[in-house]
């Protein structure tokens, strides 16, 4: 027969009946630091249009050094504009969510349910927004760099040569690299290879890895297909020519820049709706303000003791 354990105090199981267990909120794996839309600088336009202006032909216009009480007329000369300068229009990511006010009316505690939704969707739209920014099929970076701007890896693998003829290519007041985190670690093992480990500085309180004093930002945004990727080197800023992100200022609901939420109002089977819209876009001011390095491998390793003995 089996013995019969008498209790000499409560125990777990019996306890947890009286406790509280601490909640966290929902977790959601999909959220990154999206370091891309902190880094671009943000432009507020009106009527959620943007008009870039350009320089028909730059090379027209004439201009003289005199010597010294030399006598001559100057040359006469003005400046032409593009007739038809292209437009951008912001584009919207949105969603419904929709929440039964049964469980916000009784499940709201420690952790308001309808807060708690918004804040998940919200932060779904944002990744989103950051894969636009690259993909967008009409203002994406990666579709409107022109042939120039584009240069390929000489083996493969991202070395220290391939960064440095990225750089040559936006070679003026260059911000950051951006890259996916495999293609970094894959730069990382080429650089220790030959010696020259890169250096790391730290931006909002998280540590970077650089090249040449630029920053490699990871995005898991940049695609891996076939075990290569792109690596992509930006000039940022209106003042600089660079690339900017575009967003409409003072939307109904704004909750942030250019970032809206609705209340849709509650239906017959008692279901309260809320609209949550993104509206953003972004522009290359001038061709050269961004670069990027195509066919990165990101799977090349090597056995570097054994390296060393040779």
């Amino acid at each position: 027969m089996a013995e019969n354990h008498s209790h000499l105090a409560l125990g777990d199981v019996a306890a947890r009946q009286l406790a509280n267990a601490t909640k966290t909120r929902p977790q959601l794996l999909s959220i990154t630091p999206r370091w891309l839309v902190h880094l671009l600088p943000w432009v507020g336009v009106e009527a959620g249009i943007y008009r870039l202006n350009k320089v028909k032909d730059e090379s027209r216009v004439l201009t003289a050094c005199s010597q010294r009480e030399e006598e001559r007329d100057l040359p006469e000369t003005f400046v032409d504009y593009e007739e038809v300068p292209r437009e951008y229009f912001l584009s919207a990511v949105a969603t419904t969510v929709d929440v039964h006010t049964r469980v916000s009316d009784l499940y709201s505690s420690p952790h308001d349910q309808i807060k708690e939704q918004l804040r998940l969707a919200i932060e779904t739209i944002k990744e989103r927004q950051e894969s636009e920014l690259l993909y967008n099929a009409d203002y994406g970076m990666l579709n409107n760099i022109v042939p120039e701007q584009r240069i390929s890896t000489l083996t493969g693998a991202p070395t220290p040569d391939d960064l440095d003829e990225l750089i040559s290519v936006v070679w003026k007041e260059p911000a950051f690299f951006l890259a996916h985190p495999k293609a970094i670690a894959a730069f990382g093992r080429e650089a220790t290879r030959r010696g020259v480990p890169p250096p790391i500085i730290t931006l909002f309180g998280s540590p970077f890895l650089t090249w040449r004093g630029f920053p490699l930002v990871p995005s898991n945004k940049l695609r891996i297909e076939d075990g290569k990727t792109s690596i992509l080197l930006l000039r940022t800023g209106e003042s600089r020519q660079g690339v900017v992100g575009l967003y409409q200022p003072g939307v109904p609901g704004e909750q942030g820049l250019g970032l809206s939420v609705k209340f849709m109002g509650i239906d017959r089977k008692a279901i309260a709706s809320y609209l949550i819209s993104l509206y953003c876009s972004l522009a290359i001011l001038t061709d050269d303000a961004i670069g990027v390095l195509d066919n990165v491998e990101v799977g090349k390793y090597h056995d570097y003791k054994h390296e060393y003995r040779k």
